[in-house]
């Protein structure tokens, strides 16, 4: 068995077997199959010497336990990556790294189109620090080298884009960077490492909420960050730093959803790929914003980078605005209106855009972002007509 309790050669074997047994070797917690949840701040040491040296694998509870090990030798050998820290949340696994890696008087880019809270980390505590933020347009691709300056030092990429799903060239992205010495991070929740590894096309530090598709039952907050040989020590001191560490038992709940992340994100990407399709016929429907579609404009972007699609996208409106919107909104009865994704409920939720420099659109209507859970299409599609009729009617 390897050190993590999987076999010696596992890179070969299907996702689900290396779900199902990566991240723990059983044999070290006397045959249980569930490695121990470790309460634990104080640590003891054997003697003074070795507390003065530190030189043992635990020293305090906020360095890491053998439960958060777990879940990050699990998250490394599915990311490839050289270690991975676990925060309190996907907000956190953002904000984390840019601490770790930027600094009074840098420049910062990110892509436009990114997820709301960490356009508002950047904009309001970065700027605060003395971080010159700058958006970039989601299809900039190699032409991201024109917007790096002397002073860029990260790169921040989403992909594809929160509630309008544009696809961006992450691999000319990351060359650019690398040119001019900046370091790029990427945001790749919607696909999780089984459908896109960021470190295989050129990303230092891959963010994910493993609040959404690892945990998968809307009960937990949790964040991963994975980092390359090149960046791992840095995020790994500033995150002992920062004393930014995630609760035992969140840890445990997210390392026990890994298990079965696999199956259920087939079967989102099924269902969502048969709504989405079916969508692009239904009258009311402008278009579909889903990159696995052949329609969408990046489809053969995310064609030749992509594994797999996840259960998210949205939907433009034909036509009509904000009372639309509310009405398709306030029809659903399967739909829950709530933020977050990657559970098993489907839900709904207005897309603001107001808050864009360059990714604007235009678009033909009102956006609502649909997540497609694991109940059954034809009920799904039963509900998302009842919104569509509601919002026709309120035209």
């Amino acid at each position: 068995m390897a050190k993590d309790g999987s076999e010696q050669g596992s890179g070969t074997m299907g996702i689900n077997t290396r779900l199902a047994h990566s991240g723990n070797n059983p044999h070290d917690y006397f045959g249980f199959v569930n490695p121990p949840i470790v309460h634990a701040s104080t640590v003891l040491f054997p003697n003074a010497s070795v507390m003065a040296a530190r030189s043992q694998k635990y020293t305090y509870g906020t360095r890491g336990t053998p439960t958060t090990d777990a879940l990050a030798h699990a998250i490394d050998a599915l990311e490839g990556s050289a270690g991975t820290i676990a925060v309190p949340s996907g907000l956190a696994a953002v904000t984390v790294p840019l601490l770790a890696f930027v600094s009074a008087g840098d420049h910062l880019l990110i892509v436009d189109s990114v997820y709301h809270p960490t356009r508002n980390f950047a904009d309001t505590m970065l700027k605060r620090l003395g971080v010159e933020v700058e958006y970039y347009a989601p299809n900039i691709g190699a032409g991201i080298a024109t917007l790096i300056k002397p002073n860029t030092k990260v790169v921040f990429t989403e992909s594809p884009a929160s509630n309008t799903f544009e696809v961006q060239d992450i691999p000319a992205i990351a060359k650019a960077a690398h040119a001019a010495g900046a370091i790029v991070m990427m945001d790749n929740t919607w696909a999780t490492p089984l459908y896109f590894r960021p470190l295989d096309h050129g990303v230092d530090i891959s963010i994910h909420a493993a609040t959404k598709y690892p945990a998968g039952h809307s009960d937990v907050l949790l964040g991963t960050v994975s980092a390359n040989e090149a960046c791992w020590g840095q995020l790994y001191e500033s995150f002992c730093t920062l004393g930014c560490c995630a609760g035992p038992d969140d840890v445990y709940q997210v390392l026990r959803g890994l298990r079965t992340m696999g199956v259920r994100l087939d079967r989102h990407q099924r269902s969502a790929l048969a709504i989405a399709s079916w969508l692009e016929g239904e009258e009311g429907v402008a278009r579909v914003l889903h990159p696995a579609l052949p329609s969408h404009p990046d489809h053969d972007l995310w064609k030749r980078d992509f594994r797999g699609s996840s259960g998210i996208f949205s939907i433009v409106l034909a036509g009509g605005g904000q009372h639309e919107q509310h009405a398709f909104l306030d029809a659903l009865r399967i739909f829950g209106l709530g933020y977050s994704w990657g559970g098993y409920e489907s839900l709904a939720v207005p897309v603001w855009l107001g808050d864009r420099v360059v990714a604007k659109g235009p678009y033909e209507g009102p956006l609502i972002r649909l997540q497609i859970g694991l109940e059954d299409v034809d009920d799904l599609k039963a509900d998302i007509r009842s919104g569509l009729a509601a919002a026709a009617r309120a035209g």
